[in-house]
């Protein structure tokens, strides 16, 4: 073992949410299935048989009424790594989550300001729920421990800390945009959250143009701290301390996906499927429910292409698989109508014996249809119009084993500064410039497409989830993911039908996203 590693020396992971789901069953017992979600995609084949700690809410605002401590231990019971619960109250879930996260920094961040509800509740709730889990993170940690906090959930949770003597090294990785100054300006505890924020060592962004973005709002807000940039890293210089600013992509297990493609159970299925749509280019869309995904303008968009091109007619589908979301906030319930209403609209203009143009798919899939459905498009068409990065874009390539699919990539996805050169890139404002952009993918040539794809399928398998966990520990302290080294007494003593990010057996339920909620889609 190497002589710089000890039992305290662990990676300790913070997130908003365990990355296991608590239900009850019809005969009232617990049953822990595996999370789904972008970070728990991410991050938890880096941290399996490691000896580290999980730590986040389980989902259940009944945490008192079950053996909690149990349920965890046989949940990970082969993953090598402990979880550790936060307990919320009903309440504090509404406020902190639904109300600060979700109705305040979520859109705010994604340029969508108009969506904002600035109640002072949320924001004295968030205060309390980040100590919260300050608490349990001091608990259960060791002065030699990295602690790594993400996402917008958890921002204060550093100066929490700092509050209660705790000086271990502390990162902190955002995986939503970071937004200009002038929107982060509107936001009445700006001063409050960059505060917050500079109580980190490190501070990592999905993007330069996210890091650039942090930098403008200190400058503007902090004058008091100093600004150093050189090469890829800021250095903020604080009260006598250092933070270091960085963006680090975030990826996939790109051989993961790519194996689980390969396998007979998901060939077959891709078999069906293009069965089932004979002599048809399908076009997928998989996106979580959010408004900030554009799946009203990538409607509109297909509909144009439909209008502009009758070539296109009766020879190819819009599959459109869209994730349930936040069911309890009210413009989500308005979005799915919106959606729903679309698509009606657009098959009642469109379709012939043989041939409805949009196959609308409203839940979770699971893994094997979800590999299918990668497998068997011919082009994967994702618009958001604000996101950190869209882990989708590089599952569909991951997953693309026949080099013969097209990405259609929105250029406001965090993806796209790596996947540009191989990508189409197209603004989803636009919907008559991305019907053009659909029409050229389906008449792109077979060696077009493999040029592309192989380009895109490169990249992606050399700055894996591996890489971006490396590259943001190497700047946080000095130390490789090999520097956290495998323990052994973990190894799983069965076979586990396990998907990247699961921790126990069961399937996921979902595609991965920007949010980390169980019923989500990945970032």
């Amino acid at each position: 073992m190497d002589q710089d590693v000890s039992p305290e020396n662990r990676l300790i992971i913070v997130s908003n949410r365990l990355p296991v789901v608590l239900t009850r069953g019809e005969n009232g017992s617990w049953d822990v299935r595996p999370g789904s979600g972008g970070l728990v995609t991410a991050l938890a084949p880096v941290l399996r048989n490691r000896g580290g700690i999980w730590i986040g809410w389980p989902g259940t605002v009944q945490a008192e009424d079950l053996h909690l401590e149990e349920l965890l231990a046989e949940a990970t019971r082969d993953s090598g790594y402990s979880l550790r619960a936060v307990a919320l109250t009903e309440e504090e879930q509404a406020k902190y989550y639904q109300g600060f996260s979700n109705e305040i920094i979520w859109p705010l961040f994604h340029d969508l300001q108009s969506n904002c509800n600035y109640d002072p509740d949320y924001w004295f709730t968030y205060q309390k729920v980040n100590r919260r889990f300050a608490d349990v993170i001091a608990e259960n940690s060791a002065p030699h421990d990295f602690i790594w906090i993400h996402d917008y959930h958890l921002m204060a949770v550093a100066k929490e800390l700092r509050v209660m003597g705790i000086r271990a090294r502390c990162g902190f990785f955002l995986h939503i945009p970071f937004p200009s100054p002038d929107i982060f300006l509107k936001l009445p505890w700006r001063f409050q959250v960059l505060s917050d924020l500079l109580e980190f060592d490190l501070l990592g962004f999905q993007t330069l143009r996210d890091r650039r973005n942090f930098v403008q709002c200190i400058r503007a807000l902090a004058k008091e701290v100093a600004v150093v940039s050189r090469g890829q890293m800021t250095t903020l210089h604080v009260e006598g301390r250092q933070v270091r600013v960085g963006a680090f992509p975030i990826s996939i297990d790109y051989a993961e996906f790519a194996d689980h493609s390969a396998t007979q159970e998901v060939a077959d299925t891709a078999w069906y499927i293009h069965e089932d749509l004979p002599q048809r280019k399908i076009i997928l869309g998989v996106d979580r429910l959010d408004y900030t995904k554009g799946i009203p303008q990538k409607l509109d968009a297909f509909r144009t292409a439909l209008r502009k091109f009758p070539d296109l007619h009766e020879k190819i589908v819009l599959v459109q698989v869209v994730v349930p979301s936040r069911f309890n906030i009210p413009k989500y319930l308005d979005l799915k109508t919106e959606i729903e209403r679309k698509v009606g609209e657009i098959n009642g203009e469109f379709t012939r014996s043989g041939w409805v143009p949009i196959h609308y798919i409203y839940r979770n899939l699971n893994r094997r249809e979800l590999l299918a459905y990668y497998r068997t498009a011919e082009i994967a068409l994702i618009t958001p119009l604000k996101d950190g990065m869209n882990l989708v874009a590089k599952e569909y390539c991951a997953s693309n084993l026949e080099h013969n699919g097209v990405l259609i990539l929105s250029e406001f996805a965090g993806a796209v500064a790596q996947l540009q050169k191989g990508a189409m890139v197209v603004n989803p404002y636009d919907v008559e410039g991305v019907g053009r952009v659909i029409y050229q993918a389906v008449c792109m040539s077979a060696e077009e497409r493999r040029f592309r794809m192989r380009r895109l399928r490169h990249s992606i398998r050399k700055r894996d989830v591996y890489w971006w966990v490396n590259s943001f520990l190497q700047a946080a302290i000095s130390k490789r993911l090999d520097q956290f080294p495998l323990v052994e007494d973990y190894a799983p003593t069965r076979e586990v039908d396990h998907w990247p990010g699961s921790v126990c057996q069961a399937v996921v339920h979902g595609p991965v996203a920007d949010d980390d909620r169980p019923s989500s889609p990945h970032r």
